[in-house]
């Protein structure tokens, strides 16, 4: 994990003057002036221009965090379960988690839900940084993230998958939302192990819950989405770089934060009136991939021995995740990323064809999400015997 280090001098930042920043800087003061935001909304184009502003202020932010980063030798060191070979600064979370708070408070009056997902994902946030720069306990960061999902449910962000006259409905409810706000959180952070893959998922997921808000009627949450989708593009050109090392890694808070946040966008969407298989498969099929990861992982350490108690498991570490199997099937980390974001990409398509579907239509597609899925777990196990 994470270490305070002495920084070495490939990791020196390049001088960066004034100029540096203020080309940066240019962008997001337009945006910010009030009669361009007026003429975004009125002009019907408040989507890309939110879009826009949370890529601007990603982009900015992002070297000024990277800069805090390596004076305060907050460094992700090379070991045997990573696949980057120099230490690299961390803390490129805050640049995103930053970007998407301004780009949502210049914006947007705050309803109640909103709140509790913000409060819940700050708490995420500030717990993933001290991790970052600590090394905290796994239980401890576990201990953050059901803090962080107690803010959002105190606030009515709540999952309702049990009918409400089922006896102990409304508990068992509270414990769903609590397992799916901490399952996608650390779907999310497992999959940071490749530059751009976190992000870059948080970014297609993103945009498929704001084209999926917008085919259901839900401006408000597709606004949001296309905040969020700002945020993580504005940080992937620091962070995925096909031909070079990554400038700046996401971090545990980066990483978490966006996790959390996508659960949090998810319970917030009312995706199918009167149709549960839905309501519950739209925001599925959109997280498939990472939701995919985690279950297979977690089958696969238990089967083989690898886990045998909650201890275990939280503190357990290896390269067996999809990004690893791919990679030992011969994939470069470019090719193993990019193979993985198509095959979110599709899945998100499913989830755009499944509002208007009939119910044989969306028993297709989601016998088509299965076999998707059952591909990459034989690409996975042949990449386990490969490893």
């Amino acid at each position: 994990m994470t270490r305070l280090v002495s920084t070495t001098a490939h990791l020196v930042p390049p001088a960066a003057g004034v100029g540096y920043y203020a080309s940066r800087l240019v962008l997001p003061v337009v945006l910010l002036l009030p009669p361009v935001q007026r003429w975004a909304v009125e002009a019907r184009l408040l989507w890309p221009y939110l879009g826009v502003l949370a890529f601007s202020l990603a982009f900015l932010f992002v070297p000024l965090v990277r800069a805090a980063a390596l004076r305060l030798r907050v460094l992700d060191q090379p070991d045997a379960r990573k696949v980057h070979a120099v230490p690299t600064p961390l803390l490129g979370g805050a640049a995103v988690w930053a970007a998407f708070a301004l780009t949502l408070l210049y914006n947007f009056n705050f309803s109640r839900e909103l709140k509790g997902v913000a409060v819940g994902a700050t708490i995420v946030v500030l717990v993933g940084i001290l991790d970052d720069v600590f090394n905290l306990p796994a239980v401890v960061k576990l201990a953050g993230q059901v803090a962080g999902a107690l803010a959002a449910l105190a606030y009515g962000v709540t999952l309702r998958v049990i009918p409400q006259d089922w006896p102990g409905a409304v508990w068992l409810n509270f414990l769903l939302t609590i397992l799916w706000f901490l399952t996608v959180t650390n779907a999310i952070q497992f999959l940071d192990g490749m530059d751009g893959l976190a992000a870059g998922l948080g970014a297609i997921a993103s945009f498929f819950i704001s084209v999926t808000a917008l085919q259901t009627g839900q401006s408000y949450l597709m606004f949001l989405s296309a905040a969020l989708l700002g945020a993580c593009l504005g940080f992937l050109p620091y962070n995925f770089r096909p031909a070079a090392a990554a400038h700046v890694f996401l971090g545990d808070g980066g990483a978490s934060f966006i996790g959390f946040s996508l659960a949090g966008l998810a319970v917030m969407g009312e995706w199918a009136r009167n149709n549960p298989l839905i309501a519950l498969c739209t925001p599925t099929l959109i997280l498939a991939v990472p939701l995919f990861d985690i279950a297979f992982v977690a089958v696969n350490r238990v089967l083989t021995g690898k886990v045998r108690t909650l201890h275990e498991w939280l503190a357990y570490v290896g390269k067996d995740h999809i990004h690893h199997r791919f990679a030992a099937l011969g994939l470069s980390k470019t090719e193993s990323v990019l193979l993985i974001f198509f095959i979110s990409f599709t899945l998100g398509l499913s989830a755009i064809l499944l509002k208007d579907a009939a119910l044989h239509e969306a028993t297709l597609l989601l016998v088509q999400a299965v076999f998707i899925l059952s591909i990459v777990a034989v690409l996975e196990s042949v990449g386990r015997r490969g490893a």
